[in-house]
């Protein structure tokens, strides 16, 4: 897998666009019915094909497959589901590198994310991320239909499953979400917790980055980052405070805290962060091509983060980074 800060980029004169569909199951049977049937399809019709779910379900499908799986690249999906950010630029690398040069027409994907384990703001970054799938891939050559194992999710998980995707499976056929909520409809606003009263160091900064770069470094390692996680924090950091200063009025202000087993950084501009012509909570979801010269900070800083939350109001733009202490 190449570099996480690649910028791949679907280019938007392939076809067939997008297609995403959620799969809600209550057993290996529904779940085979859907996924069997789909990876057959894409194998005759020479699509790549990628499976990335349970164990459990990589057998059934492998057993069920029988000489076909030899044709089906298959990922557990806790390897591949760590990061909203990270996985969403694995993705982006997948089809680019299986559809760009025709080698194959269009990828289907069977993508069941992690929610077992997650606190409350993962599930709510890993919600958005099934959601901004639906615009970051838009003009992509992808078929991907998300598992939802109704057995053992929480009810509000398997509830976003329908508003999150514009389809959803039952067995072979597919049939329109009545649920489904636009990723740019407000539905998915949310706002930023506020930083604890207590327990951050602050600081305004201008032009100089430096200065920006070395509080990041000093906050981090008091906070009992490692010297990577350090440098990850600092770069991100970085991007975003020079996406502020190019862009967000020339100055701003950062602060630095931990809570658990994330250290936290908020970057503050004055003005209107300007990344590609994104604002809000997609800033940095989405792509820039290759050939642009700017835009490819914020799509950075969200393959290097854990997490990664956005806010803009009429005050200016806030970007909150998370990363685990590790």
């Amino acid at each position: 897998m190449t570099n996480a800060i690649d910028t791949p980029a679907c280019r938007p004169d392939r076809s067939p666009r997008l297609i995403h569909q959620g799969l809600i199951y209550g057993s290996g049977e529904e779940f085979l019915t859907a996924t069997v049937p789909f990876c057959l399809d894409g194998l005759e019709q020479d699509d790549a094909v990628l499976a990335v779910t349970t164990p459990a379900n990589i057998d059934l499908l492998r057993q069920q497959l029988g000489s076909a799986a030899r044709g089906v690249e298959f990922i557990a999906a806790d390897d591949w589901y760590k990061a909203p950010g990270r996985t969403l630029g694995a993705y982006y690398r997948y089809v680019d590198e299986r559809t760009a040069t025709g080698r194959h027409p269009r990828v289907r994907v069977i993508g069941e994310p992690v929610w077992h384990g997650r606190d409350a703001l993962e599930t709510d970054e890993w919600t958005r991320y099934e959601s901004v799938i639906n615009i970051a891939f838009a003009d992509c050559p992808a078929w991907i239909i998300c598992p939802y194992d109704a057995r053992t999710l929480p009810e509000q998980v398997v509830a976003d499953a329908r508003r999150t995707h514009p389809q959803l499976v039952t067995g072979p056929a597919s049939d329109t979400s009545g649920h489904y909520a636009e990723p740019l409809g407000g539905v998915w606003d949310r706002q930023l917790s506020p930083p604890p009263a207590d327990g951050k160091v602050a600081m305004r900064f201008d032009a100089d980055l430096s200065t920006v770069r070395s509080f990041v470094a000093s906050a981090a390692t008091t906070l009992g980052m490692s010297p990577s996680g350090m440098e990850r924090l600092v770069f991100a950091a970085n991007e975003v405070a020079t996406n502020a200063v190019q862009h967000g009025g020339g100055a701003g202000e950062i602060a630095v805290w931990r809570t658990g087993h994330r250290v936290i950084c908020d970057i503050k501009d004055v003005g209107s962060t300007d990344d590609g012509a994104q604002t809000g909570w997609t800033l940095g979801y989405l792509p820039p091509d290759p050939k642009q010269v700017r835009g490819h900070g914020l799509w950075a800083v969200r393959q290097l983060c854990d997490l990664t939350e956005a806010q803009t109001t009429e005050r200016g733009t806030t970007v909150r980074l998370h990363l685990n202490v590790t």
